[in-house]
């Protein structure tokens, strides 16, 4: 339903004349990169400013409880990492899903271009930092450079309207879903130091129990819920990073509805009769048979459609940005970017991107598809690559697992200083090619 219909039925109250603008601005597509840029943009004053005490004295305060003998403590840092990228890494997996399932990656010939336009991405960047850091403190740093952060590209791609040519938003969001997917392979097994088999065997006889309730045809959320803090739990206490329980979680989402249209609609035919009847107003139990609707109502859809569209609005415009708030503070310092961690990863983000994605796209055109689907060219091909080098939110997520706090300062800075310079160019070369006819010939 939506707004002009729900004020229809409601009445238009007070609140909806402070939500409606609030909610057309969250419905355009830029506002994710937006919110996000300016969260970045706010922790990077405040800890340049006369605040600067207080902003990074506010993310190490200590939170949470302890039982009995039991304590589990940590810092507001510490639990926008581990406990709200969770979530966010599940609405990531339930994205890779859909993509693999019913998305452009469930087809090989759809898929290959972005594939390797993505291993190449991540490839070469890793590389070109190790060309320059191997043996050097930093060297751990390597995944750093990888990442490609999706709500700036998409951002930037809103911004620039309706020139960009729709298979190149498929082409990046496509690139960008398998590039997750090796950041969490990254996440997972280079910098998962020490494992503890109790609470890891803990998590994973939770994922039993749940996959064991699908088969049964179970599709309580509160029982998943539970079954899912479980999960999350049991990972952040093995030693393997907890956000991997969230991508688990959400490849385990079901892609099939219970309830098909045909059958809804005959349903919903009757529920129209029973409420136009007389028998309504007298009728028992009426709340139970409203909820009993409400959840036929829901099943129409998949739980992972209806999952990821509930998630979406929370991870892009809360979850991130406070990432980003909590992370991305470091104090300028000029000195920082000739720093050999900084111009590693900026190299790495700006190069080594770029390099990879069309390296490898070409491989894959010359060997498979044999030419560009139609609407790409190199030069917009390679204008993406910049896009591509991009990589903030992710970036800023490995660069605090690889890293110690000595490094992260020059690590922060190589990430926004390249991921800037990417988009600078991305956005140049995409302008003037997408001006030009010969470039899309």
């Amino acid at each position: 339903m939506d707004e002009k219909h729900q004020h229809n039925v409601f009445g238009k109250k007070p609140i909806d004349y402070i939500l409606e603008p609030i909610n057309r601005f969250l419905a355009v597509e830029s506002a994710g990169g937006i919110v996000l840029l300016s969260a970045a943009a706010v922790a990077l004053i405040l800890a340049n400013s006369s605040l600067s005490d207080a902003y990074f004295a506010f993310w190490k305060t200590k939170v949470g409880f302890s039982f009995g003998s039991f304590s589990f403590i940590h810092s507001l840092q510490h639990w926008v990492s581990d406990g709200l990228m969770a979530i966010f890494f599940f609405t990531v997996g339930l994205e890779v899903k859909r993509e693999l399932v019913i998305g452009e990656l469930s087809d090989f010939n759809r898929a290959i271009l972005p594939v390797a336009a993505a291993v190449g991405g991540m490839l070469f960047p890793a590389i070109f930092y190790l060309y320059f850091q191997a043996g050097e403190a930093g060297e751990a740093g390597w995944g750093i450079p990888m990442a490609t952060d999706i709500a700036f590209v998409v951002g930037i791609l809103a911004v620039l309207g309706s020139r960009v040519p729709q298979i190149l938003r498929v082409f990046l969001l496509s690139l960008a879903i398998v590039d997750d997917i090796g950041a969490i392979l990254v996440i997972a097994i280079a910098y998962t130091e020490q494992i503890f088999f109790v609470p890891l065997f803990t998590a994973f006889g939770a994922l039993l129990i749940m996959f064991l309730l699908q088969k049964l045809g179970a599709r309580s959320f509160a029982v998943y819920t539970l079954l899912g803090i479980i999960v999350w739990f049991g990972f952040h206490e093995s030693g393997v990073h907890a956000t991997i329980a969230g991508v688990i979680l959400g490849l385990m989402t079901p892609t099939k509805s219970l309830v098909n249209k045909g059958v809804f609609t005959n349903i919903l035919s009757r529920v129209q009769a029973t409420l136009h009847g007389e028998k309504w107003d007298t009728a028992k139990h009426r709340g139970t048979k409203i909820r009993n609707f409400q959840r036929l109502s829901r099943e129409v859809v998949s739980p992972l459609e209806y999952l990821e569209d509930a998630l979406h609005p929370w991870s892009s415009f809360v979850i991130m940005p406070v990432f980003a708030l909590a992370n991305a503070g470091v104090v300028i310092n000029i000195s920082l970017f000739s720093h050999p961690i900084s111009l590693s990863i900026m190299i790495g983000l700006v190069a080594g991107k770029v390099i990879g994605i069309v390296l490898l796209t070409w491989l894959a055109v010359r060997f498979f598809t044999k030419k560009l689907p139609e609407g790409l060219s190199w030069p917009v091909v390679t204008g993406g690559g910049f896009l591509g080098g991009i990589g903030f939110t992710m970036a800023m997520f490995i660069a605090g697992l690889a890293l110690d706090s000595a490094l992260l300062d020059p690590a922060k800075i190589g990430i926004i200083g390249g991921s800037l310079v990417a988009a600078i160019l991305g956005v140049g070369i995409l302008l003037f090619s997408l001006k030009n006819p010969k470039s899309l010939s």
